[in-house]
């Protein structure tokens, strides 16, 4: 398009847009691109507030019954007398953090900000199939993200049965001090968190399959739009039922039903309840719980798929296996939930059924692995943070996956069920992984999001630090698990089989401190590039894909005039019958070019 034609488009732009308010534009704004920022600015809070609280529970595992001046400072004289954390708050501490992790950061965090910036911009649409019910998506995770943190100030205290919250501790307000006005809070919290998902799912969905652009087929689609529409798919099939399960705890709480309470003494005061079960809960609770795992790490896999093939320089390896591989780990991860239940007397029938779906899911995650691995081999590797980070979730993503297989085996489960081993596998495997996701996607889409570059030098500090302490808190862990270390347990200093182990919790805690500390270099590089960055240009990774295609300023509808049509898959890279190393999408294809893809 010429410079008259897109000042033209510019022109007729702001005619149209000249209303906007400050209210309209940044608040309550239906346009894809600011609610994509809303979601990752949110995210980002919540992120800061769960790996604080993850912080505060390492320093207690470290020091037990040490004095804090900063415990007494953030936690108060109830929670922390003379600077000594209490064992009830440090439950707490474990279940909020858990909660924000999974649903506020790696769910709302990453999904929510990620399948909001890419779908219309990389599917060639102008918004998302609808920009009011995407604002209303935005507002309930914000409303149940302010519910989550005001449960932290309620006087009993706030939820503390874990982020699993299993009956009976979750569903007897009289339980222990988190049963209380703080477990309510929570449930609520999650109810509006779970209409807000679903909505924000079904908006991705539609506009997916509708609004895809002139050429745009589903075997063009980046496999970041694979990803995040198979990824709403299973959020659809998944969130209802731990909707159910939440409200079926909030009868049970409140109405004096007992779905999941039977026959339960109190101080040796014999409760009224009878007839439910406190595993029907563990059920409905997995069956969410297990996919929710996939909910998280497939946008993650997604966004590395696209940043590996652009910094390679290469196409991606297996464009139709990695599609298919999404496809399968959707299916399987829908029926493998009873993994988590080996030990709570399942017939062991059943367990080996969960067993052999459990360990088929290795073979999907398998060929990611190795797609990424060969689309790296002898390609002409552009070492950006972006890549470095994507590089990273490959290595955790195969290092948690590993561990995952002995998880998966009923037999050698119940040996290390419920110690640090499960909670080394599932936060290298998710945790980090999908955080490595979030940053990468960060780092590569940042000058689209803001116009501006990142400090590309304090990325490599943040990658560096980040990646040797991710692996020197969770790689010691599966030492400690497999010794028999039990989680959730405030202090082993009870326990001296435990003696020995005390070390490794002093050296996993250092770790912790300095890669928490040192998320503070990446929080300056984002938010003191938005105002000083390098100003972007329209394409700075030499991308293929239709996002770059758009001015760099942004308008709403997101292309000046017409929409780009697609000729291509978006992986040509290094193309012999081009001479520049990428040929965009909208690039028609020449007389005789052969169509090099999958």
């Amino acid at each position: 398009m010429s410079a008259e034609g897109h000042d033209h488009g510019h022109d007729h732009e702001h005619e149209h847009h000249h209303k906007d308010t400050f209210i309209t534009k940044y608040i309550f704004s239906i346009d894809h691109k600011m609610i994509a920022k809303q979601y990752l600015l949110t995210g980002i809070i919540m992120g800061v507030i769960g790996v604080g609280m993850s912080m505060l529970f390492r320093m207690q595992l470290a020091w037990p019954e040490e004095s804090f001046k900063i415990f007494n400072i953030l936690l108060g004289d109830k929670w922390a007398p003379n600077g000594v954390m209490a064992n009830d708050i440090y439950l707490s501490l474990v279940t909020i953090h858990g909660t924000i992790m999974v649903f506020f950061v790696l769910t709302a965090g990453l999904s929510g900000t990620f399948s909001n910036l890419l779908i219309p911009l990389q599917i060639g649409a102008r918004d998302m199939a609808s920009g009011f019910m995407n604002m209303i998506s935005y507002w309930l995770f914000f409303l149940s993200s302010v519910l989550m943190v005001c449960s932290l100030f309620v006087e009993s205290g706030p939820a503390n049965a874990g982020w699993t919250i299993y009956p009976p501790l979750s569903a007897l307000p009289q339980a222990i001090s988190g049963s209380g006005a703080g477990m309510t809070l929570w449930l609520v919290s999650m109810a509006i968190f779970i209409a807000s998902s679903l909505m924000g799912s079904l908006n991705y969905v539609v506009t997916v399959i509708n609004l895809r652009t002139k050429g745009m087929s589903m075997t063009r689609l980046p496999l970041t739009i694979w990803a995040f529409f198979v990824t709403a798919i299973i959020g659809i099939v998944s969130f209802p039922v731990l909707l159910s399960a939440a409200l079926l705890l909030i009868f049970d709480r409140s109405f004096g039903t007992s779905f999941f309470l039977s026959d339960i003494y109190i101080a040796g005061e014999v409760l009224h309840y009878q007839g439910g079960s406190p595993v029907l809960f563990e059920h409905l609770f997995w069956f969410l719980g297990h996919p929710e795992v996939y909910i998280v790490i497939l946008p993650a896999l997604g966004i590395t798929s696209e940043i590996i093939a652009t910094n390679s320089r290469k196409p991606i390896f297996g464009y139709r296996a990695m599609i298919m591989s999404i496809i399968a780990i959707a299916f399987l991860s829908t029926i493998v939930w009873g993994h988590h239940m080996f030990i709570s007397g399942m017939n062991p029938f059943l367990g080996s059924v969960f067993t052999f779906t459990t360990l088929l899911i290795a073979i999907p995650s398998a060929v990611k692995a190795f797609n990424y691995i060969t689309t790296l081999w002898k390609g002409n590797l552009q070492m950006n943070p972006a890549m470095l980070f994507s590089i990273g979730l490959v290595s955790t993503f195969i290092t948690g996956g590993l561990t995952g297989i002995i998880l998966g085996d009923s037999t050698l489960d119940i040996n290390v069920h419920d110690t640090y081993f499960v909670v080394a596998h599932f936060h290298l495997v998710m945790g980090i992984s999908a955080l490595y996701g979030m940053f990468a996607g960060i780092y590569h889409w940042y000058p689209k999001m803001f116009g501006r570059m990142l400090n590309k030098n304090l990325g490599y500090v943040h990658f560096w630090v980040t990646a040797i302490c991710a692996y020197g808190v969770f790689f010691p862990m599966h030492f400690i698990g497999l010794a028999g270390l039990p989680r959730r347990y405030y202090t082993n200093t009870n326990f001296p089989l435990f003696d020995d182990l005390q070390n490794v919790n002093v050296l996993i805690t250092t770790f912790a401190l300095i890669g928490g500390a040192f998320q503070l270099v990446f929080l300056y590089n984002f938010f003191s590039s938005i105002f000083y960055g390098k100003k972007a240009v329209q394409n700075p990774w030499k991308s293929n894909t239709l996002e770059w295609t758009t001015p760099v300023e942004h308008i709403h509808g997101n292309w000046p005039g017409e929409i780009p049509h697609v000729h291509r898959w978006p992986y040509d890279y290094s193309n012999p019958a081009h001479e520049e190393d990428f040929v965009p999408q909208t690039v028609p294809m020449k007389e005789g070019e052969v169509v090099l893809h999958h």
